[in-house]
C-alpha cells in the first residue's frame, strides 16, 4: 500500500545518508499560545476478542489525549517509546540512525498537566492514524487542535501498527501486517476501527469515565478524522455511531462505500494532488461524493505526497529525505491544520468560516473540488 511504499523510500534514503544520524526530529509549534497537556490511557474492551489475534479475549487499546492546560512548566510528553521507535525504524530497514531517535522527538505538550476548561465545555476530536503507523504520527495536528480549545484523542489500533507499548512493558507487533493481502482485509480493518472508536467514546463519555477530567468534554460536540486508513474508516465509523457530528478524511481511500441512503452529517475530504494528475481524481472519493448529502468540501493540495500530511513527512524533510513532494511538509501541515480547524470550528462551534467557502490567495496550493 501507499504508506508502506513511503516507509520503504524513507528507509532506503536514510540508509544511504548516515550524516543525519544525530539529527533530533521536532514538531512545529501549535498556532495558538494556549499551552497543551497530554496523558495516555490504557483501555480494555472485554466485550469482544481482538480481531487480529482471536486468542486474546479482550481488545486492548492505548489512547493519547491532548487538551488545553494553563501551564507550560513540567516535563514534555514522550513522542513514542524507545521500543516503538526501534520497531518502526528497524522494520523499515533504517539502521544508520539511533534506534531510539523518534522517542527523542521534541514536542510541545506537557505530560500529565492539569486540564483547563469548564464542565462540558470542550469539543472532542478523535484521530485515527494510517495502517502500520503509530498514533503519534498525528501529534502535530493533535497539539494544534488542543491549543485551540479541543480535547483530542489519538487512538492506537493495536496489532495494526509496527509496535504498541503498554504500561506493563508488553510491546505488541503488527499482526495485521501478516494478512493485509487477503480479500476483505481493508473492509475488516475499517469496521474494526469503527468499533475501536465507539468504545473510546463510551469510555470518555460514560458516567464514570476512564479519564478523570472527562467531564470537560461536551458529548454533543464530537468529531472524528484521520489519515490514510484512519481517514478512510471515518465514514464507516460515522454510520455506526451517531454521536459523531462531523468527519474528515485526510488522503485516505474509503474501502467501504457509503450506502445509497447516504450520510447527512458534515464531511471534509483533504488530499494530495501530484504533478499533472487531476486534482479530484480519487475514485473512492468520487464514488462517495454524491452520497454525502450534508455540508461537504473536497480540497486538494497540489505538490503534496501521502506522508506530507503527517509527522512522517516532517521527519523526512528534517532528515534530508526526498519523498518526491513539491511542497515542504511543514507547509502542507500548516494548510492541514488551518482547514481542519476551520471545519471543526464551523461544525462543532457554529463559527462562520469564510475560508471554507472559496479559494484563498493565502493558500494557492489548494483546489476546491466539485
Amino acid at each position: 500500500m501507499r504508506s508502506i511504499a513511503v516507509v520503504t523510500a524513507l528507509a532506503l534514503t536514510l540508509s544511504a545518508a548516515p550524516a543525519v544520524a544525530d539529527t533530533v526530529p521536532h514538531l512545529p509549534a501549535p498556532s495558538s499560545r494556549q499551552p497543551v497537556g497530554s496523558t495516555s490511557l490504557h483501555l480494555k474492551d472485554t466485550s469482544r476478542p481482538d480481531p487480529w489475534v482471536p486468542s486474546v479475549n479482550a481488545r486492548e487499546l492505548m489512547v493519547t489525549l491532548f487538551y488545553p492546560t494553563s501551564t507550560r512548566s513540567g516535563p514534555k510528553a514522550q513522542y513514542v517509546t524507545p521500543a516503538e521507535s526501534e520497531s518502526l525504524l528497524t522494520s523499515s530497514g533504517v539502521t544508520t540512525v539511533p534506534p531510539d531517535l523518534l522517542s527523542r522527538t521534541r514536542i510541545h505538550s506537557v505530560r500529565d498537566a492539569r486540564p483547563a476548561g469548564l464542565r462540558h465545555s470542550l469539543p472532542l476530536v478523535v484521530l485515527s492514524p494510517g495502517f502500520t503507523k503509530p498514533r503519534a504520527t498525528l501529534t502535530a495536528l493533535a497539539e494544534d487542535l488542543a491549543s485551540h480549545g479541543n480535547v483530542v484523542a489519538l487512538v492506537g489500533h493495536t496489532y495494526e501498527d509496527r509496535a504498541t507499548s503498554f504500561p506493563d512493558g508488553r510491546v505488541t507487533p503488527c499482526a495485521a501486517c501478516e494478512v493485509d493481502h487477503l480479500p476483505g482485509f481493508w473492509e475488516k480493518l475499517s469496521r474494526g476501527r469503527a468499533a475501536d472508536v465507539s468504545f473510546v467514546l463510551d469510555q470518555l463519555t460514560a458516567p464514570r469515565p476512564s479519564w478523570p477530567a472527562a467531564e470537560l468534554i461536551d458529548p454533543a460536540r464530537i468529531a472524528m478524522g484521520g489519515h490514510s486508513a484512519g481517514g478512510g474508516s471515518t465514514t464507516t465509523t460515522m454510520l455506526a455511531d451517531p454521536r459523531i457530528r462531523a468527519g474528515f478524511d485526510i488522503d485516505g481511500r474509503t474501502y467501504i462505500p457509503l450506502p445509497d441512503s447516504g450520510l447527512a452529517r458534515p464531511f471534509l475530504f483533504l488530499g494530495k494532488r501530484v504533478g499533472a494528475a487531476p486534482a479530484c481524481a480519487d475514485p473512492s472519493w468520487k464514488q462517495d461524493w454524491p452520497r454525502l448529502t450534508g455540508w461537504k468540501r473536497w480540497l486538494s493540495v497540489t505538490g503534496a505526497q501521502h506522508a506530507s500530511f503527517t509527522d512522517v513527512g516532517l521527519f523526512a524533510d528534517q532528515l534530508g529525505v526526498d519523498l518526491g513532494a513539491d511542497v515542504r511538509s511543514e507547509r502542507v501541515q500548516a494548510i492541514t491544520r488551518t482547514y481542519v480547524r476551520a471545519f471543526l470550528d464551523r461544525h462543532l462551534l457554529g463559527r462562520h468560516q469564510p475560508l471554507l467557502e472559496r479559494p484563498s490567495p493565502h493558500h494557492p496550493e489548494l483546489t476546491f473540488c466539485a
